[in-house]
């Protein structure tokens, strides 16, 4: 057989094990003889599978090819014969001597005569040779050694038993590529070919109008490359996903050069798993695909695929597909347009940022390069800087020349990093700079860059190597990526012929990648290897055109005007790279650039004549518009918050006016009535979610919502489990810092004590079952309006806030009751409890990210369940040991970290039913998992009270450390410990019943509370807010405590009396 015949067998072996025909994997393997599969023939001997073993064996060598070959065979018969013989099967014994140890007689016959005697004796460990041998297992264990020695030993068995290096998938990516060629010599190429089978060479229909179509011109910029065993499965209903020649101007396939640190199965189909796929751009990752054509879309194959390798029997009790958006429901009412605040800036505003988590923080930028951080909610300028370079004398010649000539300067652009710990400026002139911003309001010089020759148009935040970066670009054609920290220059991308007037990056799965604009109208698309553009496309108006990601990240969009004024807000086709859609409303002749932003999923804004100008994002009509009470610009500047409850919006008169919504406006009245005397420190977010306090222990959360790295305010809302109520201004003053004067004097601050029901709102939720169980694990889904609990009968409920008169938009509140919610089919979501007591299990529970699914353990095997139908997907991990604890990887939810009851951690992945790794280090059961995605670990904590950091990349451990007993307690801790990261991703909320403790990502415990005074009950659970400036403790007495999660200093104590109704009260425990 050729060499390349030789290939290609490896390559079908591989394609038959991603797609898991084990059987036919193995005969291959021995029909060709290529391969020998070491580990399939450990299991065949350990489990006595001795004619499967021979014939197995048979593929490579025969008993007479040498001594080695002999010696195997010898082995594995004398093995098979003495276990008949210790099972007293004579007869079997007997027939095993006669038909395949007399072939070695010839060879050896006073051996053969010394088997042969074994028949009669009682037992054959009478035999001095044989007086050691132990139980069968222990036998074929100690037989198994030998024969691996004498596998390797073997020449026939030479270079046959280790497989080949090479890529993931490459049988599909050889086919696709295949496909791609034969597409590219098509007489009549259409742009969106349908591909339905491999049997026949692709041809494209020529039209039927007799013209010839077009070639792809606008074809995908990016070829499809595989994911690690992640193809859609083969089929009738799923073929090949077809390529299309990109068009001359694309480089076909660029990613595969892409840089060696990413890997490449980050940028194909999404996993089928637990998890909606998101729809990657085609700028850089999806074929051409024509949207009718059944099958061929990577969801709908890919959950073909999961379900076949789930079984399960219904095809239509999950739907995968992230081809079309899910409906939002949002109306207009959702949409801030009421004027609440007017805030003076004195100066022209060029540029505005919302602070991603407090987000009633505003950053601006003048154009007299001032930038200053606003209250909005008390009006309050909080901090304000004037231009002035830091260090002239480091400064490039040129800079220095140009600020001689002409002193004045502008912000081009300011914005916060994704933690809101940094903000970053751009300037005309060259320079950029970067302030720390400290909670209490000052800005304190971090870096200052001289980036570019003329001005830095644009900077954007992105963690391209794990680090915070800094991107920007200028007037010099050139775009730059600096570390945040230091200012040291990472990256030179060059190819623009114009200057760059815009960057947009971003992210798909572990790809980093950045969009740029110019004013020549090109689009080009970078990633961070230095290669050069991969694309070169033109955006309408060809001038100045700024792109955007929707919040989910899988919409993209740009807006721009062009020179003679026509303004184009369009959204891009992510499986063609074309414009998908093109919305209308615009000013004949726009005057000035008009300037955009994307809310909640839903809603696009965008300043024209005089408005400010709203759309549905699936309607390219204006859905409404808002005047803001006059005195706007003809082109304003406008800016949501993270949540879309605020916009901030440019006047002509060097003003920003603050709209509101009806959710904005509360946020607004709760930060004027939650005043009290204390000192100066940050505004917090108002958590939106209120507590339920009635239903038991807070839920396990792993971790907060991953922050976006590229988008600081498309950050969707991390999930609180609890949180306090919206207070009404006449009820006790509460836990909000508020900004006193410049002397930022010290006054003391009076602990809130809330003892009865008159000063909170509490919700005791309806239940039809008539014998409720307690609820052991209690969270929210991530989008807020539904609240999951896991009773101790491995039963699960879930509560759906309605749409209503009282609750019009639906969401979470303490106003208006959640209803009970069941699927049409009436089944409950039960977890297995392997015949045991679900009482007595530890229950864990998890979420997928968009709520789909939910992973759960009640002591038995681990289920996935359908949230829609609330059916059984699979369930795996059966007991012992039992699964303690659960969280999603957050890159992949296909990747699942699972704490179980011996100590150990397994990283499973349900995609393909296999343990990755096993993680040991504790000498407990896990009771606590927290991935930080900036930092790239997991953090475990055990009962045994030990915290420990393993690497996400290759599963090590990095560091330990015992938690430490407070002051007031002596001997060594035991007992539950859980972890949570902060926002920001570095610090490490640890909860034991004797502390909250803060850790930084090095295991350091930077402070620490212990029960005392007020609240001197064990803790028995805590969680940071959703916008991680307060903390919620729950004690075992049933009290509440609420923290400052900077320094841990108590803010406010609720009773048990103020929520438990006195009925249960004399009972509680």
């Amino acid at each position: 057989m050729s060499s390349l015949s030789r290939e290609l067998v490896f390559l079908i072996l591989q394609f038959l094990d991603e797609e898991k025909f084990k059987e036919t994997v193995h005969k291959l393997e021995q029909e060709s003889g290529f391969y020998f599969n070491m580990k399939h023939f450990e299991d065949l001997v350990q489990g006595g599978e001795w004619d499967e073993v021979e014939k197995y064996l048979s593929g490579f060598t025969k008993v007479e090819d040498n001594r080695y070959s002999m010696k195997i065979f010898f082995e594995i018969r004398k093995q098979k014969y003495l276990e008949a013989l210790d099972r007293h099967d004579r007869t079997k014994a007997v027939e095993i001597l006669v038909k395949d140890l007399k072939v070695f007689a010839s060879f050896n016959e006073e051996l053969f005569k010394e088997i042969t005697q074994l028949l009669t004796l009682e037992n054959f460990r009478q035999n001095e040779q044989l007086s050691k041998y132990g139980d069968t297992k222990s036998a074929r264990n100690i037989m198994l050694l030998e024969l691996k020695k004498l596998i390797e030993a073997n020449p026939l068995f030479r270079d046959k038993l280790n497989f080949p290096p090479f890529k993931a998938s490459r049988l599909r990516t050889l086919i696709n590529q295949s496909l791609n060629w034969q597409h590219q010599l098509c007489k009549n190429p259409r742009p969106n070919p349908d591909i339905k089978t491999l049997f026949t060479d692709h041809s494209c229909a020529a039209p039927t109008n007799g013209a010839r179509a077009p070639p792809p011109a606008n074809g995908p910029l990016v070829g499809s490359i595989p994911k690690s065993a992640g193809f859609p499965p083969m089929g009738a209903h799923a073929p090949f996903q077809p390529l299309v020649s990109p068009s001359p101007n694309a480089i076909a396939g660029w990613m595969t050069n892409a840089n060696p640190s990413l890997p490449h199965a980050a940028v194909a189909q999404g996993p089928p798993g637990l998890v909606q796929a998101p729809n990657t751009a085609a700028f850089l990752k999806h074929p051409r695909t024509p949207t009718s054509a059944p099958g061929i879309d990577y969801q709908s194959a890919d959950s073909e695929h999961l379900m076949k390798r789930m079984r399960v029997g219904q095809p239509d009790e999950v739907s995968f597909s992230g081809a079309s958006h899910p409906a939002n429901m949002y109306t207009q009412e959702d949409l801030p347009k009421q004027v609440v605040r007017t805030l003076n800036q004195g100066s022209n505003v060029m540029s505005l940022d919302f602070h991603p988590v407090q987000q009633t923080i505003l950053l601006v930028g003048t154009n007299v390069g001032d930038i200053a951080v606003w209250e909005v909610g008390s009006r309050e300028r909080i901090a304000h800087k004037t231009f002035k370079v830091w260090d002239i004398g480091s400064c490039t010649l040129p800079l220095q020349a140009a600020l001689m000539k002409d002193a004045a300067i502008s912000v081009n652009r300011c914005l916060w990093s994704p933690d809101g710990n940094i903000l970053g400026v751009a300037f005309s002139k060259h320079i950029v700079q970067t302030y720390t911003f400290v909670p209490n309001g000052d800005l304190r010089q971090q870096a200052e860059i001289d980036a570019h020759i003329g001005g830095v148009n644009d900077i954007a935040f992105s963690h391209p190597n794990k680090t915070l970066s800094i991107i920007t670009c200028g007037d010099d054609k050139l775009i730059k990526v600096w570390d945040a920290q230091t200012g040291q220059k990472q990256y030179t991308f060059e190819g623009h012929e114009a200057p760059v007037y815009s960057v947009c990056p971003h992210y798909k799965e572990s790809i980093q990648f950045i969009f740029s604009t110019a004013i020549d109208g090109k689009i080009k698309a970078w990633l961070y290897d230095c290669l050069g553009s991969r694309v070169d496309y033109d955006a309408p108006g060809h001038w100045c055109t700024t792109m955007a990601y929707s919040a989910d990240g899988t919409r993209l969009f740009s807006c721009g005007t062009s020179k003679e004024g026509d303004s184009h807000l369009v959204e891009w086709n992510e499986t063609e790279g074309a414009i998908k859609r093109t919305y209308n409303g615009f000013r004949k002749r726009s005057l000035g650039v008009v300037q955009f932003d994307t809310t909640r999923n839903r809603f696009l804004a965008a300043g024209d004549e005089f408005l400010v100008k709203f759309w549905d994002m699936d309607s390219t009509n204006i859905l409404t518009t808002a005047d803001c009470d006059g005195g706007l610009p003809a082109s304003p500047r406008l800016r949501f918050n993270r949540e879309g409850s605020l916009l901030a919006v440019t006047t002509s008169d060097n003003g920003i006016k603050i709209l509101a919504n009806t959710d904005g406006q509360r946020l607004l009245r709760m930060l004027e009535s939650r005043a009290f005397e204390g000192s100066r420190g940050p505004p917090q977010q108002i958590n939106s979610k209120p507590p339920i306090v009635a239903l038991g222990p807070v839920s396990n959360v792993s971790c907060p919502i991953a922050v976006n790295a590229e988008r600081p305010d498309r950050i969707l809302p991390a999930v609180s489990t609890s949180g306090l109520a919206p207070m009404d201004a006449s009820r006790t003053p509460d836990v909000k810092p508020r900004i006193t004067d410049e002397s930022e004097k010290v006054k003391t601050w009076k602990l809130a004590d809330i003892v009865d029901n008159g000063h909170l709102r509490a919700l005791h939720l309806s239940d039809t079952d008539t014998n409720p169980s307690k609820v052991v694990r209690l969270l929210y889904t991530n989008n807020g309006i539904a609240l999951l609990a896991l009773g101790s009968n491995a039963v699960h409920k879930l509560w759906k806030w309605q749409r209503s008169d009282r609750n019009p938009n639906g969401k979470s509140t303490a106003s208006v009751a959640p209803q009970l919610w069941q699927p049409a089919n009436g089944i409950l979501m039960t977890n297995d409890t392997n015949d045991g007591n679900p009482e007595e299990a530890t229950a864990c529970i998890a979420l997928s990210k968009n709520d789909s699914y939910v992973m759960s353990a009640s002591g038995g095997k681990v289920s996935l369940f359908n949230m829609m139908t609330f059916k059984v997907m699979t369930t795996f991990m059966a007991p012992p040991p039992a699964a303690t604890f659960l969280a999603f990887h957050p890159q992949d939810n296909n990747i699942i970290a699972i704490g179980m009851e011996d100590s150990t951690i397994q990283i499973y992945n349900v995609r393909i039913d296999d343990v990755k790794s096993k993680l040991k280090g504790h000498q407990k059961k896990i009771t606590g998992l927290a991935f930080s995605q900036s930092m790239n670990v997991l953090v475990s904590s055990g009962a045994d009270a030990q915290l420990c950091v393993w690497s996400i990349d290759g599963w090590e451990k990095k560091k330990s450390r015992y938690i430490q007993p407070p002051a007031n307690r002596s001997g060594t801790l035991v007992g539950d410990t859980r972890v949570q990261f902060h926002n920001d991703q570095t610090h490490l909320l640890v909860v034991h019943e004797s502390q909250l403790a803060i850790y930084d990502g090095n295991l350091e415990c930077l402070r620490s509370w212990s029960p005392r005074d007020a609240l001197p009950a064990p803790i028995s659970s805590a969680i940071y807010s959703c916008d991680g400036l307060l903390v919620y403790a729950a004690f075992c007495d049933g009290a509440i405590g609420v923290f400052e999660a900077e320094s841990l200093r108590l803010r406010c104590r609720i009773a048990p009396s103020a929520y438990i109704p006195p009925s249960i009260l004399p009972g509680y425990e």
